[in-house]
């Protein structure tokens, strides 16, 4: 007999409602993401401003509605004042973080206006590395303020009369990291950031801003970082940042595939963290949580590290990882976490958007094509629309060495009116059937995708995507195996992910 899970839904019992921003990504100057990702002016697809149309296109079928830049580590050592005006007038600099020669021309402006022509909303980050206050201030000036002062008329100067209106700003990035440059004690970090942000609200009060939370889990300084950071700006900021990576290590599939248990764990230990800063200081301000990185990222196994890597110049090829059919069940999986905590993670990027451990990739003068992990991002970002409903999943678990007990069916639902969609997950090398409990409420399933994992090394170049799509996304009716008043059971293939469409009506 297959193991057996229980998944109860209701439209009355709700997380929250979905904040589109969850579905956001990031383009930070770093290897490919940007020149021969999405800028690429000789190739057969660039626009009049030399970013590649097919990337676009890709983008906007992956369902981004949100971008982060431009970093990253990268912001940590960057100027902006360095990458607006004449291209031609612009000087190259070392990029410290991935050392690698910048050549400076894409910019605050390019950047700004691809985001607008395009539909996405921009989530910009300031350098609290090497610079402070004065830069993170003149830089909100630059994009939001109105003619009359120094920066916006710099900025109309540059051709731009209309303020980018920017709303979301990072206020740095992973600055409790010792990778990073200018890297900060907590206390030393949340100083300067509650005086930038006090600054930057100065300028445009309307803003939202983001302080650095921890890089990991696993940081030594998680938890305490959180509390001394919120402690000094708890006043000026609206979230507080997560970062967090998962890959196979050492052939441990099912530690992988429990990787969504552990985003669960971080972002509920994250959000205690602030709610105990806000009993504390006697608040009902509610901190909520800007998930700004996240995916899967080989990191420990494929990565040579920072300090291994040569000085380059001309777009090196760095950090292009890429992903199997197990990857793309993970990332879904991943996916149903965020949407089970809509009410605290309203903004979240998927580190990062083009080429640098990315759904899509690109080869210079060629063609663009989607990675596996693209399918249930995209699928996700289409179907999962209005309130995320609060399930009540009973399910047998299994023992992992890194999450130690994790359930084996994981499960989201959406709702928008009578229509929504339900998510599932088996994370068992076995089939498992669910049973779907709706009391009172008739549930009608759609047809929709499933992606199974494979038992295959990704490799590089479109074929091998296609051959993962081929075999392992597909369109399928809901696999329900009977269903009466009430209740509906589906059987999920072993190691898979399933996205259907859902009716529900009382």
């Amino acid at each position: 007999m297959p193991q057996r899970a229980t998944v109860l839904l209701h439209p009355d019992f709700r997380v929250g409602e979905i904040d589109r921003r969850v579905f956001g990504s990031f383009v930070e100057h770093l290897g490919r993401a940007v020149y021969t990702g999405i800028y690429e002016p000789g190739h057969e697809t660039a626009d009049e401003h030399g970013f590649r149309r097919d990337v676009a296109d890709l983008t906007h079928e992956l369902g981004v509605t949100m971008a982060r830049y431009p970093g990253g580590n990268f912001v940590s050592n960057y100027n902006w004042e360095d990458g607006v005006g004449p291209v031609e007038d612009r000087k190259p600099f070392i990029d410290l973080a991935w050392r690698t020669i910048e050549p400076n021309t894409i910019g605050t402006d390019e950047f700004l206006q691809w985001a607008e022509r395009e539909g996405i909303e921009p989530m910009m980050a300031v350098n609290l590395g090497t610079r402070g206050v004065a830069a993170a201030a003149a830089l909100v000036e630059y994009c939001n303020g109105e003619a009359g002062s120094r920066w916006a008329d710099l900025r109309i100067a540059n051709g731009r009369e209309k303020p980018y209106g920017v709303r979301l700003w990072c206020l740095g990035n992973e600055m409790d990291g010792p990778w990073q440059i200018g890297h900060k004690t907590a206390d030393e970090y949340g100083k300067l950031a509650a005086e930038a942000g006090k600054a930057m609200k100065l300028v445009d009060p309307t803003i939202e801003l983001v302080a650095c939370g921890s890089s990991s889990m696993q940081m030594d300084t998680f938890g305490e970082w959180e509390r001394t950071v919120l402690e000094h700006t708890w006043d000026v900021v609206d979230h507080i940042s997560m970062h967090a990576y998962y890959e196979e290590l050492d052939g441990d599939r099912a530690s992988f595939l429990g990787s969504g248990t552990a985003m669960d764990r971080f972002i509920r230990r994250v959000v205690a963290s602030a709610d105990a800063v806000a009993a504390r200081r006697r608040s009902d301000k509610q901190i909520t949580i800007s998930f700004d990185e996240w995916n899967v990222w080989y990191l420990q196994s494929r990565f040579v590290g920072e300090k291994n890597l040569p000085l380059q110049k001309d777009a090196p090829r760095i950090i292009e990882d890429v992903y199997s059919g197990l990857d793309a069940v993970v990332v879904g999986d991943l996916l149903v976490t965020l949407l089970n905590h809509a009410d605290r993670v309203p903004v979240a990027c998927l580190a990062q958007l083009v080429n640098v451990i990315a759904p899509i990739m690109t080869e210079p003068d060629g063609p663009a094509w989607r990675q596996p992990t693209f399918h249930p991002f995209a699928t996700t970002a289409r179907l999962a629309r209005g309130t995320a409903l609060d399930l009540r999943v009973t399910a047998p678990t299994v023992s992992t060495a890194q999450h130690g007990d994790v359930p084996v069916v994981t499960a989201a639902a959406t709702l928008d009116g009578t229509e929504g969609a339900v998510f599932l997950v088996n994370r068992s090398a076995e089939p498992v059937e669910v049973e779907l409990s709706h009391p009172g409420v008739e549930l009608t399933l759609g047809r929709g995708v499933q992606v199974t994992a494979d038992h295959e090394p990704a490799v590089e170049g479109p074929e091998h995507a296609a051959k993962v799509a081929a075999e392992h996304v597909a369109e399928v009716d809901a696999p329900v195996t009977s269903a009466d008043a009430g209740r509906t059971v589906l059987t999920l293939a072993p190691e898979s992910w399933l996205a259907l469409p859902a009716t529900l009506t009382r």
